[in-house]
């Protein structure tokens, strides 16, 4: 459907709040907060004549207002940045503020005492006072919990140069090693939103990641972990909102090279076969697994940035632009790696990441901003794979093997603010972005099948090789591309004491995806102990490796395997809200808010198959001033929150992909291809419903290459993924340079969307609410669709579960007297049985489930028996420290340090009986090998946890005064004590029924060796 179709497609009834969005949209009083500018409020003693002015230190934009009968103003909806504030009474000045700063999406209170002497003596300029910095430490103007970094703090303290590493200092996030992006209060990784200038750049397809710009070009970093306003949807995970650098009235420029050097970067562990006690293991047990000792490489980053005014204090422009570079070579095959992976088992790599922001503001009056932006990600990365020989450990000089990936794209936003009347602000923003992805993969040939091999799966005197070339299993689609655009209008119209806001915003997402092994089809070689056993009796596959004879007699058996997949996938979403801020007097600020969401996904057809109106998220916030003099802040709020089903969830069986295996035995290996040679097909029922016509083999979901009925694939009345938050917190300044809080979280998972296969369905998987009866659109043999109901206990699955609660508590010494810090601490259980939109327990090395909404949690009733426990998110204690001390105008020093404990441990293998329609995996909560001695039922969570992680980072900075201090020397030190410690274990017991599988418990995902960053910059 075309974009304009998207956003003015309206179901047959409006909601009344959509109604109400609409009338107060034609009226005159009207509102706009966005969330990435803030705002000025305080309190003057009541008089005649009295107004406030502020004026942007850095780009002239002036406002006044008049203070009302109570003695309050307010600003809203202000750029970030420096501020004078100035009361004068009938035109005079009588007191000034200067180098007030304003934070993103966040108030800062400024008020003027007792002034009536003050004013009367202005006329003669004798009362007038001048303050250069002395503000009140809490916002009591704000309801929500979050983080503020500033650009200053970004540079100065010791933290890796990532948006993510940034928000790691926030309370109750936790790092998730399974995706790389961060956890939020208990959510899934893919449950975040990410906002660049008010725009939201979550990855389109997965919503696993974001788009990232120059480090050096944040202004500021926002990271909301509960409680945020009506304004903020579509996240029940946390909220990253970054505001770029503008422009000033001042020229401004600078040149910067950072450089990590691999001669000091540590060396990573090896990696070595676990203890696992097995017979069947006894010659690999405890031996070297993957040599990483030299998986070394080296990073740089050379930039430069100019900013200024084009016409003084109404056109400005800032320019950032940089390049990294990444320079290095590993061993990427193991110690027991066929030889189709030891011909390409080493790898020397580079990647360029070219990035740049540009930004553009014209203040057209001081009543009417524009604002462009304009941001570009892209990453460039080559690969060269040669031969690794792990006796020698020594590789081959010549290439056998190689990719090259280019991924990335460039953002573009537009911005208007205008303040209408003193009253009246309006704020319209629009986006638009495009992500391409490029694979050209080094001498590919397409009539070479992909060749997968373990070492028990390697028949003596067999030698198991390959003609494919592709360094990964499966190959992305030619063209392969995210799209997005959006919009959002805001209205701010403040009435006396209240603050009315509402707004509309929508945003459609496109994905042209898909995957293939290289070569179209893969043939995957295995072993089973026990060569009478039936290979996979569930699906149908009744017959044994013994049975069909060859190398079978021995266990040694091969299956055909297809995965392709194919869509071009779109999702809109959109949302409109309404939110009073009333100030009830002043010490009580409310906030109440409603937010309504629309979520519609499209297959590949165009063909909507999950629709969902009248999402309606209620906010209540409450601050309470205890003292009213900002120094005791007493809040809570309660609030839902609403996340959509991004496109990939219609890329597999929605969209009509194909996953099947044939399974054999082989009395030989072509030495060429790796093919198997003299095949024999082990028996299949031929009544088994698995069966797919197309390829012959067995598909456990029954994804045979055809595209269903839309209206098959979920339920009819879906309700969308959403959670219930509920927070209490306090904030104190005990002493003008000492702050301290105390928060109390919980979040409940109220209803969730994901697939399940369940037999009484056909095995088919479809898109449903878990823990809830759910209504189908059955097909029947006539053609026709018939309606069926299955009740939660005719699902036969259990009810929803996920809660997280926490203790945050924080002490903080604001920049004063040289130096500036915060120590955090939280305490906190995330438990239930289900992780969310994600299941990073199936990470085996290679990262967690990746189809989002579709994980296997709820695919079968048998994978949630003893799934309830505490979760992969879950970390009881969390040690947060970072700061920096500047001893004199040169010297300056710095500290970060991120403890954690583990996360939770976990024993998983088959399921008891080999029952129809089970996944042979060894997925199910048990562990052992079934109907041995010791295999039982073994709960989510039950084995204990990883160990703890600590990363202590350091770093010194020498800025010579004989330089002006505009140049910069730094040197920082991340992981000083070099702690490289397995943040995941392999959970799998068993490789099938009767073989214990040798890599159960092996170390995954090490925490990163201690490496130093040197950089030099000058500033002018």
């Amino acid at each position: 459907m075309s974009y304009l179709a998207a956003f003015t497609k309206r179901p047959k009834g409006r909601s009344s709040l959509a109604l109400a969005v609409a009338l107060a949209l034609a009226g005159t009083a009207a509102m706009a907060q966005s969330n990435i500018t803030g705002s000025i409020f305080g309190q003057v003693a009541p008089q005649s004549g009295n107004t406030v002015e502020i004026k942007s230190v850095d780009t002239g934009l002036t406002r006044s207002a008049n203070v009302d009968e109570q003695g309050r103003y307010r600003f809203s909806s202000l750029p970030t940045g420096r501020y004078t504030v100035t009361l004068k009474n009938n035109g005079a000045a009588v007191s000034t503020r200067d180098n007030v700063e304003l934070s993103i999406a966040g108030g800062t209170e400024v008020s003027f005492g007792a002034s009536a002497a003050a004013a009367t003596d202005a006329k003669n300029l004798d009362g007038v006072s001048v303050v250069a910095s002395a503000l009140p430490a809490i916002d009591v103007s704000s309801v929500d919990t979050r983080t503020v970094l500033t650009s200053e703090q970004l540079a100065k303290l010791p933290i890796d140069r990532d948006i993510a590493a940034a928000a790691m200092l926030a309370p109750s996030v936790v790092a998730n090693s399974s995706y790389g992006v961060p956890s939020f209060g208990g959510a899934a990784s893919s449950e975040n939103a990410y906002f660049i200038n008010g725009y939201a750049v979550t990855n389109p397809l997965t919503s696993i990641g974001f788009t990232k710009l120059p480090f050096d070009a944040i202004d500021q970093q926002q990271v909301l972990t509960g409680g945020y306003g009506a304004e903020f949807g579509r996240s029940t995970g946390g909220v990253i909102n970054i505001v770029t650098k503008r422009g000033s009235n001042q020229t401004k420029g600078g040149i910067y090279t950072i450089w990590e050097p691999e001669a000091l970067r540590a060396s990573p562990r090896n990696n070595y076969f676990p203890h696992t006690g097995a017979a069947t293991n006894a010659a690999t047990d405890g031996t070297l697994y993957q040599y990483r000792n030299r998986n070394q490489y080296w990073k740089s980053t050379v930039g430069a940035y100019i900013s200024g005014a084009l016409i003084k204090d109404r056109l400005f422009y800032y320019i950032d632009a940089e390049v990294n570079r990444q320079e290095g070579a590993s061993v990427m095959s193991f110690s027991n790696s066929a030889a189709s992976a030891s011909k390409i088992g080493y790898n020397e790599f580079q990647n360029k990441i070219p990035r740049w922001t540009a930004k553009i503001d014209w203040n057209i009056t001081d009543n009417h901003i524009l604002e462009f932006t304009g941001v570009s990600d892209k990453t460039e990365f080559t690969s060269d794979r040669y031969t690794y020989d792990y006796k020698t450990q020594t590789h081959g000089s010549t290439q056998t093997g190689g990719v090259y990936n280019k991924d990335g794209g460039d953002l573009y936003i537009a911005k208007y603010t205008g303040y209408i009347t003193d009253d009246l602000t309006v704020s319209a923003l629009y986006g638009t972005q495009k992500i391409n992805h490029v694979q050209t993969n080094y001498g590919f040939n397409p009539a070479c099948p992909y060749i997968s091999v373990g070492s028990n799966a390697q028949a003596p005197g067999i030698i198991y090789n390959t003609c494919q070339t592709a360094t990964t299993s499966t190959l992305p689609l030619d063209g392969a591309n995210d799209k997005t655009k959006g919009w959002r209008l805001d209205i701010e119209y403040r009435l006396g004491d209240h603050d009315i806001r509402f707004g509309y915003d929508a945003q459609n997402a496109k994905s042209f995806t898909g995957k293939e092994y290289a070569g179209g089809y893969a043939w995957v070689y295995g072993k089973q102990t026990n060569p009478a056993t039936a290979i996979d009796p569930g699906l149908g596959v009744t017959g044994s490796p013994a049975s069909a004879g060859g190398l079978g007699a021995q266990g040694y058996y091969v299956y055909k395997a297809y995965n392709t997949q194919r869509a071009g996938v779109e999702t809109d979403q959109a949302a409109q809200f309404i939110e009073d801020r009333w100030q009830v007097n002043d010490r009580w600020l409310l906030s109440v808010g409603l937010r309504n969401e629309q979520f519609t996904n499209y297959n590949k057809n165009g063909d909507a198959y999950i629709k969902q109106r009248h999402q309606l998220a209620p906010r209540l916030g409450a601050s309470w001033d205890v003292f009213g003099d900002s120094t005791l802040k007493v809040f809570a709020n309660a609030g839902r929150y609403h996340l959509a089903v991004p496109n990939n969830a219609a890329v597999r069986s929605v969209s009509g992909s194909l996953i099947s295996n044939q399974y054999f035995t082989y009395t030989g290996v072509d030495p060429v291809s790796g093919a198997p040679l003299g095949l024999n097909p082990i028996a299949v029922n031929p009544a088994s419903p698995f069966i797919c016509a197309s390829t012959g083999g067995v598909s456990s979901n029954k994804e045979c290459g055809q595209a269903p009925d839309p209206r098959t694939v979920a339920a009819k009345g879906l309700r969308a993924h959403f959670q219930d938050e509920y927070i209490l917190g306090m904030e104190q300044q005990l002493t003008p340079t000492f702050n301290w809080g105390a928060k109390l979280t919980y979040r409940k998972l109220m209803s969730a969307i994901d697939d399940t296969c369940i037999q009484s369905l056909g095995n088919k998987c479809l898109t449903f609410n878990p823990g809830r009866g759910n209504t189908f659109m059955v097909p029947q043999a006539d053609g026709s669709l018939k309606e069926v109901h299955l009740s939660q206990k005719d699902l036969n699955l259990p009810d929803l579960k996920r809660k997280y609660y926490a203790v945050d508590l924080f002490v903080e010494h604001p920049f004063a007297d040289s130096w500036y810090g915060k120590v955090e601490y939280t305490f906190s259980r995330n438990y239930g049985n289900t992780e969310g939109q994600l299941a990073s327990d199936l990470d085996t090395g290679a990262g967690g489930q990746t189809d989002v909404s579709r994980t296997q949690d709820w695919d079968l009733p048998q994978l949630m028996v003893g799934s309830n426990g505490t979760l992969p998110n879950h970390r009881a204690h969390q040690v947060k420290a970072f700061g920096y001390y500047q001893l004199n105008t040169e010297w300056r020093f710095g500290a970060t340090l991120i403890a954690a404990s583990g996360r939770p441990k976990n024993c998983t293998s088959f399921y008891p009986t080999a029952d129809a329609g089970l996944y042979n995996s060894s997925t199910y909560w048990f562990c052992g090998l079934p109907g041995q001695t010791g295999y039982t039922v073994s709960p989510r969570g039950s084995h204990g946890t990883t160990p703890w992680t600590y990363q202590l980072n350091l770093n010194a900075a020498y800025t010579p005064g004989w330089l002006d201090n505009k140049l910069t020397l730094q040197v920082d030190v991340i992981n000083a004590l070099n702690r490289q410690t397995a943040t995941m274990y392999n959970y799998r017991y068993a490789l099938n029924r009767t073989t214990v599988n040798p890599l159960y418990g092996r170390e995954l995902n090490y925490t990163d060796p201690r490496y130093f960053r040197v950089t030099a910059r000058y500033d002018f």
